[in-house]
């Protein structure tokens, strides 16, 4: 029985894991990044609901044990589909948030959609760790290794396919599970027919134009594609975002971030390349002619060129290119280009390379395939330039829609690393959108500035410039003071341009806020203040969240400050939405809607179930399979944000640290049982050992780390990614014991408690899957981790009482 069912296990715990980062992926395209935290959120609470359902039917269920797991992963499968169309159909509006209150109601609509599929493939795992008591520490290995296997297919299936086609790989997973456990059963044929139904289905007749992705129409490709004739060109996907190129012969693409209200030159025609249906870039035609590229030398990204002469760049961020095309058309000797996704780069390189110009085939242009920090980091070039242009679109900046995104691209760390790059007098120039009141224009200055003083410069402010137009501003950072004659000549670029001058050393209020007026000088009074005594004073008294991000909370584009919510608030159905970080509302919106939700479908549901077992128990288990429901993912959360800069790629860290996590867990609890044995054998508690284990290894961990990332970060990525399964193993296997320890000392003392126990862990992980990220933000991500030991302290000292 056990042969079939731990490999039926091992799929559905796959094909759960694969369907969760498939969202995530979806959500992204069709909405916005943030939506992942909700999926992870509602996956989980699936989990917890199941342990209900098998609690108040467990008699019933046990009894037809092999059905009943044929069942739940058949409904998996099919739901998996019906789920993913139904939940694009939700009429959610994120961007409506703020001012309509029914969209809460379709969030949690949308929330409880894709509840339906992860619900039935917890049913399978809870259902075998109940009624196949006597395996509970293997069930929950292959339960843990299938969803680490999990992760690394979905991964590796989304370079191959689209989502909707990755789709059907996963729906497989369930599917055979199904089968493998109906062989034997009673109700075997009738399985048997609706399994080969549900086969025919997927072969012949899934209607394909159903699975179509329907992106937000207030995401920039919707928008893009209301211009007269326009068209898509092609589309590809990856993991790393969905790439899709759109043109219009009769409205040409023009597209020239901080382009002065004053130039004579006209943007030659251009491709939009949008990524995840937003953050456009821009493919220019180019035809060898620098002239035609002289609109670039009108925008604010142009300033550093007016300092320099034949400089040898280093852009973050190349994308479409522009950005190097703008160092081309300024004579550089010398670009090195840098860009994450290698689709982008095959955009130009191959299939618009004549469009293009051939511009990355310029031998004075080597592109790079790799996380800009990464590069960096294991770079010993020295540059007279580091640009980073404009990565994201201005909608998405405006409306507040990247709260949440991690970005280690704009921390002081960050900063600290590219100066360290730079040649002596040498610059780092970043543009950025402007938006007002100064938001993320002044939290680059402030980063900058404690940048600059953690590396010993006692006056930052004469090593800085900021200049700004109408929608763009422009943040210059030199390896060493500005000159007289510096100052003289971005002067005079400013001027010549119309661009506001918002800081050089030696400025004056009259210098400031000539050109493109607003009611006052922001951000030259904003960085005047940052550069003060008392510059903590006015960061803490900002309408807004400037405080310079670190490596620890790297969440740049947070902004939200409660004390400003009621001002700001008032004012947002009279033009003031834009200021409402409404991304992080939809978190604590999800963080409300979890809570509720799970006491509603987990908690209150348990509480009708005969309670039989010693008095006392309740109360002292359930605590304790809260506490490491919350403690494992805080940990999980936490160590995937520190690998991503070590191995230079999100998506790397994403997949090796979570499948490295599961699959070591699962190693843990099958090593779980004999260990036990051994340690009771001499008087010492097993789960105890594992939380002091634990404890250890994060501390080592928190304070080593550092160090071999700076050690290890040169090394090639096959050898960093082995370097970092290797230190996550030992963390992981002692991770994976507390859990099925705790579920054997249940199945011995009070059998009837594993449903709520499983049902109560489900609830704290749909908690703490929220909660960590809310923590990391305000106290970042070492915060998380100590709190997480806490947590397994409490809880080892539970279970050994």
């Amino acid at each position: 029985m056990n042969r079939r069912l731990f490999p039926a296990t091992l799929l559905v715990s796959a094909g759960a894991i694969g369907y969760e980062l498939l969202l995530m992926r979806v959500l992204s395209i069709v909405q916005w990044h943030h939506f992942a935290y909700m999926i992870i959120s509602l996956a989980l609470l699936g989990y917890g609901a199941s342990g209900t359902c098998i609690a108040l039917f467990r008699r019933q269920l046990e009894a037809r044990f092999e059905a009943a797991f044929a069942v739940s992963a058949l409904l998996f499968s099919i739901t998996m589909v019906l789920c993913f169309v139904l939940g694009q159909r939700v009429p959610f509006n994120a961007l409506e948030v703020v001012w309509d209150s029914r969209q809460f109601l379709n969030l949690s609509l949308l929330y409880l959609v894709f509840f339906v599929p992860f619900f039935f493939a917890a049913a399978c795992i809870g259902l075998a760790l109940t009624c196949r008591r006597g395996a509970i520490s293997r069930i929950y290995c292959f339960d843990l290794l299938g969803a680490g296997l999990g992760a690394v297919l979905i991964v590796g299936a989304l370079f191959v396919f689209i989502p909707q086609h990755a789709l059907m790989v996963l729906v497989a997973l369930p599917l055979v599970a199904s089968v493998i456990m109906s062989v034997r059963c009673a109700a075997r044929k009738p399985l048997i027919g609706m399994q080969l139904l549900w086969l025919a289905l997927l072969l012949v007749g899934m209607p394909q134009d159903q699975l179509e992705l329907r992106v937000s129409p207030y995401k920039g490709l919707s928008q893009a594609l209301q211009v007269i004739d326009s068209r898509v060109l092609n589309e590809s996907s990856s993991p790393l975002g969905m790439l899709t190129v759109v043109a219009s012969p009769t409205v040409p693409v023009r597209h020239a971030p901080g382009l002065s209200f004053t130039t004579r030159h006209i943007p030659p025609e251009q491709l939009a390349v949008f990524t995840d249906a937003d953050s456009m870039s821009a493919i220019t035609r180019f035809d060898g002619d620098l002239d035609s590229l002289g609109y670039l030398g009108d925008t604010t990204a142009a300033l550093p060129y007016s300092l320099l002469d034949e400089p040898d760049v280093l852009v973050l961020g190349a994308g479409g290119g522009s950005d190097v095309l703008l160092a081309l058309y300024h004579g550089a000797r010398r670009i090195d280009a840098v860009e994450l996704n290698p689709q982008m780069t095959a955009l130009v390189r191959e299939s618009h390379a004549e469009f293009a110009g051939f511009v990355y085939d310029d031998p004075r242009v080597s592109v790079h395939t790799q996380e800009a920090r990464g590069f960096v980091a294991q770079s010993d070039a020295q540059y007279d330039l580091i640009h980073i242009g404009l990565l994201d679109s201005f909608g998405a900046s405006g409306a507040g829609v990247q709260t949440l995104n991690e970005s280690y691209l704009y921390t002081v760390e960050a900063i600290g690393d590219y100066l360290e790059h730079t040649a002596p007098g040498g610059l780092l120039a970043i543009t950025r959108w402007l938006k007002l009141p100064p938001r993320d224009s002044l939290k680059l200055v402030a980063t900058a500035i404690d940048a600059l003083r953690h590396a010993g410069v006692s006056e930052p402010g004469t090593q800085l410039v900021v200049i700004r137009n109408w929608n763009t501003s422009t943040l210059l950072v030199k390896n060493g003071a500005f000159t007289p004659d510096d100052i003289a000549s971005i002067r005079k670029f400013s001027q010549s341009r119309s661009f506001d001058t918002a800081w050089f050393p030696g400025i004056e209020l009259s210098d400031a806020n000539r050109f493109n007026l607003l009611d006052e000088a922001y951000l030259y009074s904003g960085t005047r203040a940052l550069l003060g005594e008392h510059a903590d004073n006015f960061i803490e008294r900002y309408k807004f969240d400037i405080r310079p991000a670190t490596d620890n909370q790297p969440y740049f584009f947070h902004f939200f400050k409660w004390a400003t919510l009621a001002e700001v608030f008032a004012l947002r159905k009279v033009g003031g939405a834009a200021l409402i970080e409404w991304s992080y509302l939809i978190l604590i919106a999800t963080l409300l809607q979890a809570a509720i939700t799970g006491l509603v479908l987990i908690l209150l549901p348990l509480a009708l179930v005969e309670r039989r077992w010693p008095a006392g128990t309740g109360v002292r288990m359930g605590a304790y399979f809260l506490l490491l429901g919350l403690a494992f993912l805080f940990i999980e959360m936490a160590f995937i944000q520190k690998f991503i800069l070590f191995l230079s790629h999100p998506l790397y860290a994403v997949a090796v640290v979570l499948s490295g996590f599961l699959v070591f867990a699962g190693v843990g609890s099958a090593l779980s049982e004999p260990l036990a044995r051994k340690l009771e054998a001499r008087g010492q508690s097993a789960v105890v050992c594992a939380a002091g284990a634990i404890a250890l290894l994060t501390l080592i961990y928190t304070f080593l780390l550092p160090w071999v990332f700076r050690w290890g970060i040169g090394y090639a990525d096959g050898v960093k990614i082995a370097l970092s399964i290797a230190l996550i193993a030992p963390l992981a296997v002692a991770m994976g014991m507390p859990f099925p320890l705790g579920l054997k000392r249940v199945a011995e003392t009070a059998p009837d408690f594993i449903p709520w126990a499983w049902g109560i862990n489900g609830f704290a992980s749909v908690m703490s899957a929220v909660l960590a990220t809310l923590l990391a933000i305000e106290f970042g991500f070492t915060f998380v981790l100590m709190l997480a030991l806490i947590l397994y302290a409490i809880a080892a000292t539970l279970l050994r009482h």
